[in-house]
């Protein structure tokens, strides 16, 4: 077996701590990969806090992965020793039903094997994540990751990168269309890099009048303050796409009247509390409410080409393994831009 070294929560209460655990050897289709950089997403907070419920300790957290191979199983085409790789918030999912074979493993019917917090397919096996020196992954849920860009910037491509691309290509967004992204934190500022790439025309919305220095310099054309009740109605049906990035408690029907005719909400935010939609909002204008979760595989592999071609990465703040709790009360803040990743070399 291949001992790991990492940090998990013991329970629900505790700070992260040092623990040891490991990893199945390689099997015939697995990668084994020396973690480098791992990105740290609020949901790793919530999920070593039990606040979605279900949590299993330890537990350790990070499904934003980069690093590099250094053992292929015998069956392996798509890997060699040496190569850099990404894991991202899935490892593994049923492969045979519609979505699967439709390259929308994230989708998967059975539900998709996360990176952690939960079991393998084996049943036997829980998952670990990237708080850690190495993971072991089966060729198919792992990526090519260009050598070109940086490698630490590039770990939160894997969820806050891939959350937003694909709705935001779902939605079809072009140079013809006027995109608004609300909530400029760990997703939002890459929903701003990606529209903007697209040629669209991109306002930020927020209520957070300091905001609009960052959203210029995220390469946003215009800022929308959305307490200035004024300015707000000048933009009613103004917007064809918002993607609504914001995980506080808010009100849909302010955004959703902003939306021109066939007008998109694309929800990429998990708010603790069920919003409440008046449906007046939604005939109006026929305007529509789309949840997005993550990508599969085959579309995140597009995305990361996509962002080695323009030289897109995340804005981060490197930390130790050993700063990860003061971290996570500094997110907790909004004191980071735009998201921390952890110099997994710390750890060793």
């Amino acid at each position: 077996m291949n001992n790991t070294k990492s940090y998990a929560a013991f329970n629900a209460i505790d700070p992260l701590a040092p623990f040891e655990f490991n990893r199945r050897e390689v099997r015939p289709h697995d990668v084994q990969i020396e973690i480098l950089y791992c990105g740290v997403c609020h949901s790793d907070l919530h999920q070593a806090r039990n606040e979605w419920g279900g949590s299993i300790y330890p537990m350790v957290p990070g499904h934003e992965i980069v690093g590099r191979v250094i053992k292929t199983g015998q069956h392996v085409t798509k890997f060699k020793e040496g190569d850099i790789a990404g894991v991202g918030v899935m490892i593994d999912s049923c492969r045979t039903c519609k979505n699967c074979l439709n390259d929308l493993e994230n989708y998967c019917t059975e539900g998709m094997t996360g990176t952690y917090n939960g079991m393998e397919r084996d049943g036997l096996t829980i998952a670990q994540g990237g708080y850690s020196t190495q993971i072991v992954v089966d060729e198919r849920y792992v990526l090519h990751v260009s050598s070109s860009l940086d490698l630490k910037a590039v770990a939160p491509l894997l969820c806050a990168g891939i959350t937003t691309w694909s709705p935001l290509r779902y939605a079809g967004v072009t140079s013809e269309m006027k995109v608004a992204v609300a909530g400029l934190g760990g997703l939002g500022h890459m929903g701003v890099k990606f529209a903007v790439s697209f040629g669209a025309e991109v306002t930020v919305l927020s209520t957070s009048p300091s905001k609009e220095a960052d959203a210029k310099k995220l390469g946003a054309h215009h800022f929308l303050l959305t307490t200035d009740k004024e300015a707000m109605q000048k933009h009613n049906s103004y917007f064809d796409v918002i993607l609504d990035a914001i995980s506080a408690n808010h009100n849909y029907e302010k955004y959703l009247n902003l939306l021109d005719v066939n007008g998109k909400l694309l929800v990429v935010g998990l708010p603790s509390e069920q919003p409440q939609v008046n449906p007046f909002s939604l005939i109006t204008n026929r305007r529509s409410i789309i949840g997005s979760m993550i990508g599969g595989m085959k579309e995140t592999q597009e995305m990361l080409d996509y962002c080695a071609e323009k030289n897109i990465t995340s804005d981060v703040e490197v930390i130790t393994m050993q700063q990860i709790n003061e971290a996570y009360e500094r997110m907790l803040k909004g004191d980071v831009h735009y998201r921390f990743v952890i110099d997994i070399a710390s750890l060793k």
